[in-house]
């Protein structure tokens, strides 16, 4: 390297809103040993709107690991998704 070259490094920053970090919750559901995997299934379709193919794996990774996060989002907009899972009889938390 030269004296005269310059291999200064410049840094951006980047704000985020402090909004955006607190409203970051999980809808979480928890595995049972009641409901069948295709009601899961159709649930987290119908509620979530998840695909199919979502669905099925979240579904999977609750009967395996014993709960999944579902959905990410404000603690407003997962309250009724939580209460309609809640609802189904399927274990259900905003955390």
């Amino acid at each position: 390297m030269q004296p005269w070259e310059d291999n200064s490094v410049e840094i951006l920053e980047i704000e985020v809103p402090n909004e955006k970090l607190v409203d970051a919750h999980d809808l979480v559901v928890f595995n049972d040993d009641v409901n069948t995997f295709e009601f899961v299934i159709q649930t987290l379709i119908d509620v979530c709107k998840h695909t199919p193919e979502q669905a099925e794996q979240c579904t999977l990774i609750i009967h395996y690991k014993g709960k999944c996060s579902v959905k990410k989002g404000s603690f407003d907009e997962l309250r009724p998704m939580r209460d309609a899972i809640t609802d189904r009889g399927i274990g259900a938390a905003i955390v």
